[in-house]
């Protein structure tokens, strides 16, 4: 019996070491895993930041049509667009915070009249179904200095008036004065439509740049989901006095009803 006791106690001694020997290898394994692949949690984030970064680096920069103005991307946000941009023109550099959807549209030309070539940047700020709104930036190209153009609101509030009367058999008739000229027309909507007494403004705004001269298109619409009923194109000039550009022409033009 003595003997037997002894066997058992010997057997269990090299059982319980060799366990003791796999379970140090095994940790030993772990640590090296660990220490030989620190991307794991942390690293990988870093890794995703710098990727952003080295593509904001990286972008491709917007240019004029003979490479004079220079427009890069220097930050942007989460979603991936540009909300810092930087602006070169003859070796002069300026950052500003712009928001940039979608490529702009970059122009070296002059727009004053003063023999000097400006800085004009058409660049869109977002677009959906029934919406697109354009932003214009007019730059002095000797100190990259914005010259004043107003927008659409300060047009709206200063040029245009707009009255929307529903008559019973469903059409709209909506007067316009426009810079003191008048404009009259009607519109078939359905007559369940809730809409408001003037047009609305903001949907859709247009800039356009065409043999030197600036321009835009506002969508005049009514109802929540916007349904344009007119067009408003706006042209402006550069008034040296007040060192701005001012309305010079606008002309209304009325969309059909697709009502049927």
């Amino acid at each position: 019996m003595k003997k037997e006791i002894g066997i058992l106690l010997l057997v269990s001694t090299v059982l319980l070491s060799a366990c003791g020997t796999d379970n140090n290898g095994g940790d030993k394994q772990e640590e090296s895993s660990t220490s030989s692949n620190p991307v794991i949690t942390q690293p990988q984030q870093e890794g995703k930041a710098t990727e952003s970064e080295q593509k904001t680096k990286d972008s491709d920069s917007w240019s004029s049509e003979n490479n004079e103005v220079k427009v890069t991307p220097v930050k942007k946000d989460k979603y991936g667009t540009t909300e810092v941009v930087s602006v070169e023109v003859n070796g002069v550099k300026k950052e500003f915070n712009w928001q940039v959807a979608e490529e702009p549209r970059v122009f070296y030309a002059d727009v004053t009249s003063d023999d000097k070539p400006e800085v004009v940047i058409i660049n869109n700020i977002g677009r959906g179904t029934d919406t697109s709104i354009d932003e214009l930036h007019v730059l002095n190209s000797e100190d990259l200095s914005e010259i004043k153009v107003p927008n659409y609101e300060e047009v709206v509030a200063e040029h245009i008036e707009s009255h929307v009367t529903k008559n019973k058999d469903g059409k709209l008739a909506i007067k316009v004065k426009a810079q003191g000229e008048d404009y009259e027309f009607s519109y078939d909507v359905d007559p369940g439509l809730e809409v408001q007494d003037k047009l609305l403004f903001g949907g859709t705004v247009t800039y356009i740049f065409e043999n030197g001269k600036i321009a835009s298109d506002i969508g005049g619409s009514i109802g929540t989901s916007p349904i344009y009923v007119s067009n408003f194109h706006i042209t402006y000039k550069f008034d040296s006095v007040k060192n701005a550009f001012i309305v010079d022409q606008i002309k209304v033009e009325p969309f059909k009803s697709n009502k049927s």
